[in-house]
């Protein structure tokens, strides 16, 4: 079941944002206010997250905390990736996180870390291992990217592809499972405390067998995608609609991102919307097809069952 929203992913990372069509982040800010605001008023518990940063920076919460942004959240995400593609050392994690903290009253989530088996299946048991141990006692939620390798015949998505060299590669190592659907050494190490974050593709014929994994492994918390773009192609609300149902046993955190071609400054998906509040609207959807229904048939509170709905923070 849903519990919380995340406005967009990775803002301030030039292949998730085309900060060159908004150099100040003025529009994504005033994008993102419309969509919480609106989410807020429809559902008031849900819990909605600043889009986690890529790269961890506290002057990007500033400036959004100037424009108003901060008000309208209930947590700022981060997200690192230090032995592939972070120019800082796995053990700064702690210094990265107060960084954040020192400049903001929200709690600090890590709502992406990994490690890939680019180069050796070693370098991703290490990596698992001192993350969690950095981690597991620092932050209130940390997830996992990913469970699942991503298949070489998809794109990464990322706006420079192959000219990035060995660094767009390695976003094909970052599952703990293979392509083949055999799993790395790593996996062993993963410690459930964790989230996972797997994003889907449209359609993606990956789902069940994903699903089944994060049962096996005893996962509880998952961040994934509900794709902007993706809800106006054809057959938009089957694949939605299925998904949403083969995950509606998690806890879920549902990242809204990615503009349609169609609706953006640039026929492109990093681009501020030409009309923002249709991002909005979008969320607002999100909220009555997903959210509302599974509150509705919630059980009355009674004194001895306390909140339902939902999880707790």
């Amino acid at each position: 079941m849903i519990e919380g929203f995340m406005f967009w992913n990775e803002p301030n990372n030039k292949s998730h944002w085309d900060f060159a069509s908004d150099p100040g982040w003025r529009e994504y800010a005033h994008m993102t206010s419309l969509a919480a605001k609106r989410v807020r008023v429809m559902c008031p518990d849900l819990t909605l997250v600043l889009g986690g940063m890529s790269p961890i920076d506290s002057s990007f919460v500033k400036l959004l905390d100037s424009y108003g942004v901060l008000d309208d959240m209930d947590v700022v995400a981060v997200h690192g990736f230090p032995l592939d593609w972070n120019h800082w050392k796995i053990d700064e994690w702690p210094s990265k996180i107060a960084e954040i903290e020192a400049v903001t009253r929200l709690p600090v989530w890590v709502t992406e870390v990994g490690v890939s088996s680019f180069g050796a299946d070693e370098v991703q048991v290490f990596g698992i291992q001192r993350t969690q141990e950095l981690l597991r006692d620092r932050v209130e939620r940390a997830y996992w990217y990913s469970l699942l390798d991503l298949p070489p015949s998809w794109e990464a998505t990322t706006r420079h592809r192959e000219s990035e060299g060995s660094s767009y590669y390695r976003h094909f190592y970052m599952g703990l499972i293979r392509d083949d659907r055999t799993p790395k050494p790593a996996i062993e190490y993963f410690d459930p405390h964790f989230g996972i974050c797997q994003w889907f593709h449209f359609e993606d014929h990956r789902l069940e067998f994903a699903v089944e994994w994060l049962k096996r492994l005893g996962v509880r918390k998952l961040r994934t995608g509900l794709s902007w773009a993706d809800w106006l192609r054809p057959n938009a609300i089957d694949w939605f609609d299925r998904m949403m149902e083969a995950l509606d046993e998690f806890d879920l955190i549902a990242t809204l991102c990615f503009t349609p071609e169609s609706r953006g400054k640039q026929p492109h998906h990093t681009s501020p919307p030409l009309v923002p509040e249709e991002f909005a609207d979008f969320a607002a959807q999100m909220v009555e097809r997903y959210v509302l229904p599974n509150q509705r048939a919630a059980p009355a509170l009674t004194p001895t069952t306390g909140h339902v709905g939902v999880s707790p923070i």
